[in-house]
């Protein structure tokens, strides 16, 4: 697909112009309680948005210190994809052979890239232009706690999506010349766990029955039920698309429907304290003693096993393949840029039985010939350094990047044999050493505040069942 603003610039545009549409279209009953373009800067002001906003660029700044860390990091933590495997199998692999065809692979790949940024992001708008200050609260912070709660399972529980691990099982939305660059540039493609596509509605759709409840009110009556069966119909398909298009194992929805019930509960406490901090003080957003103690002891627990039992832990066993590929499949891994004068090493090892075809090269002559997950190797290889690996031997490479823009990227396959056997499997472990690896402590510190907020949710909970045993 050609298209010149790529799918960022494609997604955000569609967002932009959808916005009012699809609002009109949900609130079309209630046409009196809108805000209208002109009166938003005042409604801004006077409901005190500015701190939506805020949370909106912390998130961006957020993400990208989070996604640093994500390379380096796997050095010491490794991956237990192999772990996920052996319980799921080839199901997802199931599902995309018997539903594949081009238009439905096209329908899917532009919901996914489209409507979780849409989520995101018309979730508050939609509740601010309804004049719903307590929903538009609920609606920001749920994305930026949800993420928060992810952190550690990305930083420290490295699964790979379906497409790098299952044989045979085409990177249909990732590895297309029109999506290529993106998803290298903004997704690790090893933080399947948790699944934030189903996780982060789910959590919203939570949220929205929570409210009902506190105000004491039939969900049927409430005015934005329109809107929640929006979000339920985009969780159908999602929780159908991520399997489809080789991203999310089944069992990445368990952990993102956990999420969001932490979530949910933490926003809707929560909210009421953010928004009566004028009247009652910055010091009323800190947690009471039971909480604090709550979420130290959370922090020691959480730590304490992710030091001991994670790092340089069974993630780190260098015989367990972080990528396999059946015949014909060609996998991909990224070396990203973080420094220009210190190199990359690259470790690749085939760790299992077949020879395997190694090529490290720049994407950018890659991307022309790649589609629908079907890379045309014949009119790149030899534009990259070619490498053939024999079973359980290993090569090191040195990348050394002369400006932020060279991505280099390496490609594996199974080497073309007439002797091979149908299901003959390529098994492949990559480590990438970065200068940075040393990224261990600032990655535990990014993740404390997940153990926080765990640790005041299960403080309520705990509060709330002994005051029910009363009762």
């Amino acid at each position: 697909m050609d298209w010149p603003i790529g799918p960022y610039g494609t997604s955000m545009g569609a967002l932009l112009l959808l916005t009012l549409p699809i609002h009109f279209f949900l609130t079309r009953d209630e046409k009196d309680r809108r805000v209208s373009l002109r009166e938003l800067p005042q409604e801004i002001r006077e409901k005190g948005y500015w701190w939506h906003i805020s949370l909106y660029v912390l998130m961006f700044l957020y993400k990208a210190a989070i996604d640093y860390h994500n390379e380096p990091m796997k050095d010491k933590v490794g991956g237990f994809t192999h772990w996920i495997y052996s319980i799921e199998g080839d199901w997802t692999n199931n599902i995309q052979e018997y539903f594949l065809n081009d238009t439905l692979t096209n329908l899917l790949s532009g919901h996914y890239l489209f409507m979780y940024l849409f989520m995101i992001w018309f979730s508050p708008i939609y509740y601010i232009l309804c004049r719903d200050e307590i929903m538009a609260d609920k609606a920001a912070l749920n994305y930026f706690i949800i993420y928060v709660l992810s952190v550690p399972l990305y930083l420290f529980f490295n699964i790979e999506v379906t497409s790098t691990y299952i044989a045979d099982m085409d990177a249909l939305l990732y590895h297309d010349s029109f999506t290529l660059a993106f998803f290298i540039d903004n997704d690790p493609m090893d933080n399947a766990i948790p699944s934030l596509h189903v996780g982060l509605p789910i959590s919203l759709l939570i949220i929205n029955r929570l409210h009902c409840r506190n105000l004491g009110i039939n969900f049927n009556d409430w005015r934005h039920k329109e809107f929640d069966r929006f979000v339920s119909i985009n969780v159908i398909i999602y929780l159908f698309s991520i399997q489809y298009l080789g991203i999310h194992w089944f069992i990445d929805i368990v952990p993102g429907i956990f999420l969001a019930i932490i979530t949910s509960s933490f926003v809707h406490s929560v909210q009421p304290i953010i928004r009566a901090r004028k009247e009652n003080g910055f010091s009323s957003l800190l947690p009471n003693k039971s909480q604090f103690i709550a979420s130290l002891i959370t922090v020691i627990i959480c730590s304490t096993w992710l030091l001991a039992g994670v790092v340089d832990g069974p993630g780190t066993d260098e015989n367990e393949a972080n990528m396999r590929m059946g015949i014909g499949d060609i996998n991909l891994d990224t070396i990203e840029v973080h420094s220009l004068w210190d190199p990359v090493f690259v470790d690749v090892s085939n760790v299992g039985e077949n020879n395997l075809d190694i090529l490290l090269i720049q994407r950018k002559y890659v991307q022309p010939h790649v589609e629908k997950g079907i890379f045309n190797w014949d009119l790149f290889v030899s534009s990259g350094q070619l490498i053939s690996l024999s079973s359980n031997e290993s090569i090191e490479f040195e990348v050394n990047p002369t400006t932020l823009f060279d991505v280099y990227i390496i490609l594996v396959r199974v080497s073309e044999s007439s002797d091979l056997e149908p299901d003959a499997l390529g098994e492949v472990r990559i480590n990438s050493h970065y200068v940075d690896d040393k990224l261990l402590w600032t990655g535990l510190l990014v993740s404390l505040p997940a153990f926080i907020i765990t640790g005041i949710v299960l403080e309520g909970a705990i509060d709330l069942r002994r005051n029910q045993s009363k009762l």
